[in-house]
């Protein structure tokens, strides 16, 4: 009887150490899912926005420099994606719709990054950003033609962008927020407009109280 007791008070101090290390292990139960990991990760690191060149739908070359000052909303796309990529564009397109204007161009612009550089081009990001509104000067859309720079740029991000070898990518999607030092300080979840809506303006609002 007594080495019965035993083994079942054994048994409930590996669970509970279990429960203890699944705890710790997946950030107070947040991490779930090795995406989510890398989610949180991210907006602990707070990585810096790599050294890149940038050429959007109106031709224009520039750097990350090109919005110092400003928050920048970001997401990765390619024209040609016919799955996630138009949902996060027209979800960006409502969070665009919900800042209040006097911060659009002052204080935060939205910029979409593609990374299929060999097919969308300044004519083919021009086409395809009248699709959402985008106005091609506070909303752009532009490429990294350089594919070192792209890559070092999505690997920092944690962009998962897999060739399927006919064309198109298998990726990851999600909102992304540069603050002015050019720091990545939030990944939010691309479905949930309304919530990144009033995240970014409290971020805004915060910053303009400063």
């Amino acid at each position: 009887m007594i080495k019965k007791n035993r083994t079942t008070f054994a048994c409930i101090l590996i669970l509970l150490f279990g429960c203890v290390l699944f705890y710790t292990g997946t950030d107070g139960l947040r991490a779930f899912t090795a995406e989510t990991a890398r989610v949180n990760q991210l907006i602990e690191d707070k990585p810096a926005f790599p050294d890149v060149t940038f050429e959007d739908s109106e031709g224009r070359t520039y750097p990350i420099s090109e919005f110092e000052d400003k928050y920048v909303f970001i997401t990765f796309i390619y024209t040609a994606c016919t799955t996630v990529c138009p949902q996060l564009e027209m979800n960006m397109a409502q969070v665009y719709e919900q800042i209040p204007q006097e911060y659009i161009g002052k204080d935060i612009v939205f910029l979409s990054i593609s990374f299929d550089p060999t097919r969308d081009d300044p004519t083919t990001l021009s086409k395809y950003r009248t699709f959402f509104g985008s106005d091609g000067e506070t909303w752009r859309m532009a490429r990294i033609s350089n594919e070192t720079e792209l890559q070092t740029l999505l690997d920092t991000f944690g962009v998962i962008v897999i060739p399927d070898g006919k064309g198109n990518f298998a990726h990851n999607s999600a909102f992304y927020l540069v603050d002015p030092n050019g720091l990545l300080i939030e990944v939010m979840d691309y479905q949930e407009i309304d919530q990144a809506a009033t995240n970014v303006t409290s971020i805004l609002e915060n910053h303009k109280g400063e």
